[in-house]
């Protein structure tokens, strides 16, 4: 399971271990991964620096992580001696079960603060927790395993939200603005790979789009060019260099008119074209 955990997707309905180590994590220092599946982090020991989507995170003891489907992962730094758990559930699952629902509950609470520092007792309590699914995880059949997998998914889904709740920034306290910034940054996740087109989003939003694009700005120091580009090159970045798929049909799965325009648009924000990317980026 340890060279699993890496790929874009999961091979059962749901896996559970310790198995990232350092070395698992340094192969993926040099370009981003897309994760179809969910997985949730929780650290014990050593400290992690990765970028998440768009935002540059440290994972250290006692902090849990929750990864929503769609995700795109960057390791940056691995210090000292890694111990940490991780659940996931695939995207077969997520997709067969109907899950849409939970999955955007939990990339809404975790958007912009994915990281949550548990109290040690609390984070003991996890480990607690984690180990004895991993018990059970051994222990049972595949068949008895997938089905336990609702239930577990529930369950899970259910802490998870009054963890972030409990946790993290306190909805009252964003402005306007903050949530604008928010909402347009959960749309961008979702519908990147279909439109980079700020007015739809604005559309979507219900508010123009000059006070979209001042909004953005304003909050994140970026415009929502800059934020749906950055998705869509972290995505093109991430097939590029982990599956074999043609560009063509990459510059398809990310909606672009024809792979010249495709060339073109990576180019300008990467510096290299596509297939030099793949070979030697």
């Amino acid at each position: 399971m340890e060279k699993e955990l890496p790929k874009i997707d999961l091979p059962e309905d749901w896996v559970i271990g310790t198995g990232i180590s350092k070395e698992l994590l340094s192969l993926y220092k040099n370009y981003p991964v897309r994760l179809k599946c969910e997985i949730f982090v929780l650290c014990m020991s050593g400290e992690v620096e990765a970028s998440v989507n768009l935002n540059r995170i440290s994972v250290k003891a006692n902090d849990m992580i929750a990864l929503a489907p769609g995700s795109i992962i960057q390791i940056h730094n691995i210090e000292g001696d890694l111990q940490i758990y991780f659940l996931g559930f695939s995207s077969q699952y997520i997709e067969q079960a109907g899950q849409s629902h939970s999955i955007l509950s939990v990339i809404y609470l975790t958007l912009g603060h994915p990281v949550i520092a548990l109290r040690p007792e609390g984070a003991r309590m996890m480990e607690q927790y984690l180990n004895m699914l991993i018990n059970m995880y051994e222990h049972f059949t595949e068949k008895i395993r997938k089905e336990i997998s609702p239930n577990l998914y529930a369950d899970v889904h259910k802490g998870i939200s009054i963890l972030y709740q409990s946790k993290g920034p306190e909805k009252a306290v964003l402005s306007k603005s903050e949530q604008i910034c928010r909402s347009f940054t959960q749309l961008v996740m979702q519908h990147y790979n279909q439109t980079r087109n700020v007015a739809w989003y604005a559309e979507k939003l219900g508010i123009t789009h000059a006070h979209l694009c001042t909004t953005v700005k304003q909050v994140t120091g970026k415009t929502c060019v800059d934020i749906i580009s950055s998705m869509v090159i972290m995505d093109a970045k991430s097939q590029l260099k982990s599956t074999h798929l043609s560009i063509q049909d990459i510059a398809d799965s990310l909606n672009f008119a024809n792979m010249s325009f495709f060339g073109k648009y990576f180019k300008r924000y990467v510096g290299m074209s596509p297939l030099e990317y793949r070979n030697n980026g």
